[in-house]
């Protein structure tokens, strides 16, 4: 009886207090939670906005390889400071400097061959020669001697025409000798011959072509910074394979980040009062107290659908914009390639529509049609 008179309407009542309650706090208002920097303000009157990304001042430079292969070598780290003409990366050229071997080793054979050529006669060739010419023409004396001998004798029964022809055949033969002598002798004494030098040279040529074009295909595998700047991504290491064409991630990034450049994206509907030579600031997004005055650099006089900065699949991609680059020195603000800005650009103030006059126009077109 206690329990049902006392305890129970008492655990009612603690229970309708706490109903009472709990409905209370979720009718009172939450606080807003404060963002964590104020958002960024433009200092004009009038003003253009726009989404900026840092680049470098050369445009951030993807870079590729003319031919596929494995890396053997990475000459620099992110954040190096880099020449024109420096190495960024080797591919394995192994097999093209066994082939320069090979070709060099034919350039000298073509080399030695030309020094010959134009070394000759050599001295000690030309007293062989001259003493083969005294042979030949004591030899021509000789036969000629013994024919004369044989047309002396009176008694042509003592000499046959056999005899006689053979000896007369022998004079002959020795004086070919002869001749034939005294031409290689004149022949040894002049050289070389003009045409043939010529083409031992086109030889010499032709092998040093085949050098400096394997030796062009092994300094193609030398990859190398197009430009003075900074290495701002190294995507590729040593034993990985580096292929050629257009990579969704480049080898490496490079730019020139002395002086940053900011592409700002101007909605085309905002385009026409867009003038180069009003002012114009930037504001890092996260800290709108860290803001730049920005010069402006140049503009691309091409509309074009906006690109997705974000990634955020909310993000409205379906405008297009003129794209403007501002650049302003690094260092004045601790900014990094490739990060976003909020762009505030002075302009004039929009003209006030009449909208009565609108309205009578498009009343005045509908009639009419």
């Amino acid at each position: 009886m206690f329990f049902r008179k006392y305890v129970v309407p008492a655990l009612a009542l603690a229970g309708l207090a706490v109903a009472i309650q709990t409905v209370r706090t979720s009718n009172s208002p939450h606080p807003y939670a404060l963002p964590v920097s104020a958002p960024s303000t433009s200092p004009y009157k009038h003003t253009i906005a726009g989404s900026g990304i840092v680049e470098s001042s050369t445009r951030n430079i993807e870079i590729g390889t003319n031919v596929a292969g494995i890396v053997t070598k990475v000459h620099v780290k992110v954040g190096d400071p880099i020449k024109a003409g420096d190495p960024l990366f080797m591919i394995d050229d192994r097999t093209l400097q066994s082939e320069l071997a090979v070709k060099s080793a034919a350039l000298d054979v073509a080399r030695q061959n030309l020094a010959r050529l134009a070394a000759l006669p050599r001295a000690e060739d030309i007293p062989p020669a001259e003493a083969r010419v005294a042979e030949m023409e004591s030899n021509l004396g000789d036969m000629k001697h013994q024919l004369e001998r044989m047309q002396s004798v009176d008694d042509p029964r003592a000499v046959s025409a056999e005899d006689l022809e053979k000896r007369r055949y022998a004079v002959q033969s020795a004086q070919a000798r002869f001749d034939q002598a005294k031409a290689d002798l004149a022949e040894l004494r002049a050289g070389v011959w003009a045409p043939d030098q010529e083409i031992a040279r086109a030889q010499v040529e032709s092998a040093q072509a085949q050098v400096d074009a394997t030796k062009t295909e092994i300094d193609r595998l030398t990859v190398r910074s197009p430009i003075d700047g900074q290495a701002l991504q190294v995507n590729i290491r040593v034993g990985e394979f580096a292929p050629v064409g257009d990579l969704a991630t480049p080898l490496m990034l490079v730019g020139n980040t002395a002086i940053l450049h900011v592409r700002v994206d101007i909605d085309e509907n905002d385009a026409w009062r867009l003038k180069p030579d009003a002012r114009a600031r930037a504001t890092i997004r996260g800290n709108s107290n860290l803001s730049v005055d920005l010069a402006f650099a140049y503009l691309e006089p091409y509309v074009i659908p906006k690109r997705s900065l974000t990634g955020d699949s909310t993000e409205r991609v379906d405008t297009r914009v003129l794209q403007v680059i501002y650049s302003f020195p690094s260092g004045a603000i601790p900014v990094y390639v490739g990060q976003q800005m909020d762009v505030f650009i002075e302009s004039d103030a929009i003209p006030a529509v009449d909208i009565t006059k609108t309205n009578i126009a498009k009343d005045q077109t509908g009639a009419q049609s």
